[in-house]
């Protein structure tokens, strides 16, 4: 096909195109820094979830997994397990692994396997160990950080309960270490038979069995599923909670969604960021094709045209940046996943995911078309004698009312599909509607500021005049200035809040208020002599002790929990085994909102109290019932009250407590919490803990400390990558603010060289310069903070429902970022301005 044979607006554009892309690298920058940084979290995603999908039953350690807590499947239930294939039993707790001397202890995450483990995948042992044979011998493979904890190495003796039991190497390779999820402690492996001779597994003790199950070899994904059914028919009173292959490990499943939704949303307001410099480039362009469009103009060619030559070559341009995009953000995921292979929980093979592509391609598009179409609608309907005229009627010109529709349109299916393809459409709505409050109210903040500099009064300095002046007069860079940067900055400004409040709560709020210990797993004939041993250890502490077990909601309103809906804040009730208790009495840090609490000596049917976020997220109020699975047994009790909990104490709660009849004659065990009268003493703690394990052996004993400091790094981990994810929006309104100031240079000159030629030294057209791009700095700082700050109370307060703090070195951080880089930007480009001979410039006047 020749160049002739072209459509006419396709034979201009590509001829134009020939100039080269002057005016358009910030254009080009914006487009491919936001595509490439949406297009390489899908497709970092894609390959974890991909990976998770291929090593289903290596993670999941079976084709099914049935899970039981606080009791072993009875013989009627083994015996339908084995009727299906080869079954594997691993029980999983916590205890105390504890030196011979008694001299240090730590948390341990035990898991007991039978001589079948594992059914899939290959267990590793270090130091040329042969795994199986330790654990058949009696002996224990424990983590690395076992080892590095307590100071031992291979050989050495740990006390677990009443059990001395000797090391016999590390843990190179456990195939299902993800289906266990997120443990508190590190991981000591044993056999079966060695968990009996602990003495750990009493009645009520929190002990969860899994029965993996291995079908015969080629079973297709149907036989699965319909194994499933035929479970929970044959057996709908077992309680068990299933997995199967195709979701091994749910929870990291769901994690790696929700982590890559953020990382999108915020390469999303990048993008949208960048899409304000498209404006300002297309704006700048269309300016510079004055003269083209006048003589266009002038031999007849008509708008639609003119618009159709210029709004392909927006396209074509558009195009260029999205395909660099994608090639830098398949790039990005080779990269990552192999300095990272170490880290990841799941093995990632690198690759071409055409899903995370397409998707990050047309959020590409659609941002430019959005932000390009309203400056393409002005340069249809300019007369040709404006145009020669006028040098400022591109800009009085109003757009067409169908760009004006189309990019309105374009906007809300950008908007629309980062709803519809969110992992939680909520929190992708609030965003939505974020952004689309901040482009507003920036709006206001430009004209506010424009208003506020056109009724200053008059200054005595010559520069300061100079700078007022510039903020409002015809022209100014006021809005591009404050557009270009407030909503980089508020993203910033967001996530640095949201993540010192969250550090706060964990490392500063919650250790002043909390317990200092979880004792878990006190038998219920050993709580009292328990609980007189911590208050003479530990004179003047406050020890509180209730009784716990451990159950799954099966029913709603006689509703199966599996056909139920509930909102997105509470679903985690109706995932799993949630604690519950009995009390004749309300829990010390609990208030009623709803209905009544039972007499003390209650004796009738089974009542219940639930926390009334969770009842009312789960369509429940006082008179419904709920039906929790306990010891295999269904026990339907009807809700009495409903009670607001405050969380943030890590006193003693549950979502469900309830009346002491319900649970007559269960075994359960005791969970008792022990908090200091004044300042943690170290040495006393781990006194407590030494002689906690000589008394009581079978009891675990979790460090409050420890654990928050846990949490607290591995949310560390997190926000560091949306911190590294957020600066990615910030660097698009760095590019942006650039190519707005640089855009503004042409009418600097003329005033630069005017007044120069009035008598102005370079040094005052710098001061009057950087004065005004220092005040619309801090306007815009001022603006981000605020914005910064509201957006994180929304989160922390709204959505987290924890208590809010605002930084003051965030926000004065903020304003400095802000002023240093509109004045380090704006003055390095005036600089070379200032240097111009006069002459030339007034010639051409």
């Amino acid at each position: 096909m020749t160049t002739s044979s072209l459509p006419l607006p396709l034979r201009f554009a590509l001829r134009e195109l020939r100039g080269g892309l002057r005016g358009f690298l910030v254009f080009l920058a914006c487009i491919a820094l936001g595509v490439a940084a949406i297009a390489a979290v899908g497709s970092v995603s894609r390959a974890m979830t991909d990976g998770l999908a291929r090593q289903g039953q290596a993670i999941l350690g079976g084709d099914v997994a049935f899970t039981l807590v606080q009791r072993q499947a009875t013989p009627e239930e083994r015996a339908f397990l084995e009727k299906h294939g080869a079954v594997s039993e691993i029980a999983s707790l916590r205890g105390m692994a504890r030196l011979a001397d008694g001299s240090d202890q730590t948390l341990v995450e035990i898991k007991a396997v039978d001589s079948p483990y594992p059914l899939y995948g290959t267990l590793k042992a270090g130091d040329a160990v042969d795994a199986t044979a330790a654990l058949n011998a009696g002996t224990a493979l424990a983590d690395p950080e076992l080892f590095s904890r307590l100071g031992v190495k291979i050989g050495d003796t740990l006390q677990v309960g009443t059990a001395k039991l000797k090391l016999a190497g590390p843990i190179a390779d456990e195939p299902d270490k993800l289906a266990t999820g997120l443990g508190f402690g590190p991981r000591l492996l044993i056999s079966r038979n060695t968990l009996d001779a602990t003495g750990l597994v009493q009645p009520g003790s929190l002990v969860e069995w899994t029965y993996r199950l291995r079908m015969p070899d080629g079973s297709p994904d149907s036989a699965v599923v319909n194994l499933v059914e035929t479970a929970n028919t044959d057996l709908p009173k077992a309680g068990w909670q299933v997995r199967s292959r195709d979701d091994a490990s749910p929870g990291l499943k769901r994690n790696i969604s929700r982590f890559a939704q953020y990382l999108t949303l915020v390469g999303l307001a990048a993008l949208i960021v960048g899409g304000v410099g498209v404006a300002n480039a297309v704006g700048a362009f269309m300016e510079l094709k004055r003269p083209v469009i006048a003589t266009l103009r002038s031999l007849g060619a008509p708008g639609n045209l003119i618009t159709q030559i210029y709004l392909i070559q927006i396209l074509l341009i558009a195009l260029l940046g999205v395909v660099i995009g994608l090639v830098l953000g398949a790039l990005v995921p080779v990269l990552a996943l192999q300095f990272l292979a170490d880290v990841l929980p799941v093995g990632a093979e690198t690759g071409l995911y055409p899903s995370a592509l397409g998707y990050a391609a047309l959020y590409g598009l659609l941002t430019a078309l959005t932000f390009a179409l309203v400056p393409l609608g002005r340069a249809g309907d300019i007369a040709p004698t404006a145009l020669f005229r006028d040098g400022a009627a591109f800009g009085k010109v109003r757009p067409r009312i169908a760009f004006l529709i189309a990019a309105i349109l374009s906007a809300v299916v950008l908007a629309g599909l980062a709803i519809l393809l969110a992992y939680d459409q909520r929190i992708a709505l609030y965003f939505v509607i974020g952004v689309a409050a901040s482009f507003g109210l920036l709006r206001l903040v430009a004209w506010g500021v424009t208003a506020l500099a056109r009724r200053a009064p008059r200054l005595a300095s010559t520069e300061w005049r100079l700078a007022v002046g510039n903020i409002h007069r015809p022209g100014a860079l006021t809005g591009s200035v404050v557009l270009s940067l407030g909503l980089g900055l508020t993203v910033l400004v967001t996530i640095a809040l949201i993540d010192g409040n969250l550090h706060r709560q964990l490392t500063q709020s919650l250790p002043e208020r909390a317990p200092s210990f979880f004792f878990l797993d006190v038998q219920n004939s050993e709580a009292p002599a328990f609980v007189d041993f911590l208050k003479k250890e530990i004179p003047g502490s406050t020890v509180e002790s209730v009784p716990m077990l451990r159950g799954r909601i099966t029913a709603l309103n006689q509703t199966p929990a599996e056909q139920v809906t509930p909102a997105p804040e509470v679903a985690w009730v109706l995932k799993g085994d949630r604690g519950v208790t009995f009390s004749a009495t309300m829990p010390k840090n609990s208030r009623l909102s709803a209905g009544e609490w039972w007499a003390e000596d209650y004796t009738g049917p089974p009542l219940v109290s639930m926390v009334g976020e969770a009842a009312r997220g789960l369509g429940l109020k006082p008179g419904d019932t709920v039906t929790v699975n306990v010891l295999g047994r269904e026990i339907t009790a009807t809700i009495a009250n409903l009670r607001e909990v405050e969380w943030e104490s890590l006193a003693i709660n549950f979502v469900m407590v309830f009346s002491p009849s319900a649970f007559a004659g269960a075994p359960y065990s005791v969970l008792a919490t022990l908090a200091h009268p004044g300042e943690a003493n170290p040495a006393a703690e781990a006194k407590l803990m030494r002689d906690a394990g000589v008394e009581f052996p079978s009891v675990t004993a979790i460090r409050v400390r420890e654990a928050l400091d846990r949490i607290s790094s591995i949310l560390g981990q997190l926000m560091l990558a949306i911190r590294v994810a957020s600066s990615i929006a910030l660097a698009a309104s760095v590019l942006v603010l650039a190519g707005a100031l640089a855009a503004g240079h042409r009418q600097r000159l003329y005033d630069a060289v005017i007044l120069k030629t009035l008598g102005a030294t370079r040094g005052q057209l710098l001061y009057a310069f950087g004065l005004e791009y220092g005040l619309l700095g801090l306007a815009t700082a001022v603006f981000a903070v605020l914005a910064g700050s509201l957006a994180a109370w929304g989160v922390v307060a709204g959505v987290m429902g924890q208590p809010f703090a605002i930084f003051p070195v965030t926000a004065l951080g903020a304003a400095l970022i802000a002023v240093t880089l509109t004045i380090g930007l704006g003055l390095a480009g005036t600089w070379r301005l200032l240097g111009k001979k006069a002459a030339p410039v007034l010639r051409n006047l």
